[in-house]
Formats: C-alpha cells, sequence, structure tokens
C-alpha cells in the first residue's frame, strides 16, 4: 500500500512546475495574490500562500509577470499580469503539456 508521505512527496513534485503554467494563464488577465489563491484553488491547483507569492515575485523578476498597485479601495493590492514574455513562455509549455498528455496516454495504451 502506498504511504501518505510519499504519496505527498510525489504528488508535490508533479504538481511543482503546473502551478507555474497555472499562473501564467490565469493572469492573463491581471488580478491580485488572494484572488489567484481562489482561482487555482477551485481550478484544482491546491497552492499554499507561502508558495504562491514568492513564486510570484520569482516570475515577476524573470519578466514573466509584471505588477501594478492598485490604490483605489481602502486595502491597496498588488496585481499582476503575465508579460509578453511570460505569454510566449505559457504557449510553448501548454504545447509542451499536451504533447506529454499525449505520451502519458500512449503508455497507459489509450492511444
Amino acid at each position: 500500500m502506498l504511504d501518505d508521505e510519499l504519496l505527498s512527496t510525489h504528488q508535490q513534485e508533479l504538481r511543482r512546475g503546473t502551478v507555474v503554467l497555472a499562473c501564467l494563464l490565469i493572469l492573463r488577465k491581471p488580478n491580485y495574490g488572494y484572488a489567484l489563491l481562489d482561482l487555482l484553488e477551485r481550478s484544482g491547483f491546491a497552492v499554499d500562500a507561502n508558495t504562491l507569492y514568492p513564486l510570484l515575485r520569482r516570475l515577476e523578476k524573470q519578466g514573466l509577470l509584471t505588477s501594478d498597485w492598485n490604490t483605489d479601495e481602502s486595502r491597496p493590492r498588488k496585481f499582476y499580469r503575465t508579460s509578453d514574455l511570460g505569454g510566449e513562455l505559457a504557449d510553448t509549455l501548454s504545447r509542451d503539456w499536451d504533447e506529454l498528455h499525449a505520451a502519458f496516454r500512449t503508455l497507459k495504451g489509450e492511444s
């Protein structure tokens, strides 16, 4: 029987890169961190805030996201958006994902 800790470790490894792609796709429309957490969770990507915010900062530093502060409301919010470079990466990674999905289906005998 599969150990819960072993399963959790491997699921985390599998999902780590998919969260980057999910963020780049979702953030083609500007959004802020808390709303992004909610969207990710509703889409099946359970991400902890302590994981998401450093990821957003890293993607911004890499030029894959841009950000702007919205101070129109009582609580200022930092809105992130996928940059042109991030959009190119999202498109490429999406194609790679589709190819990998097809390869896994072949391995499973699903053609």
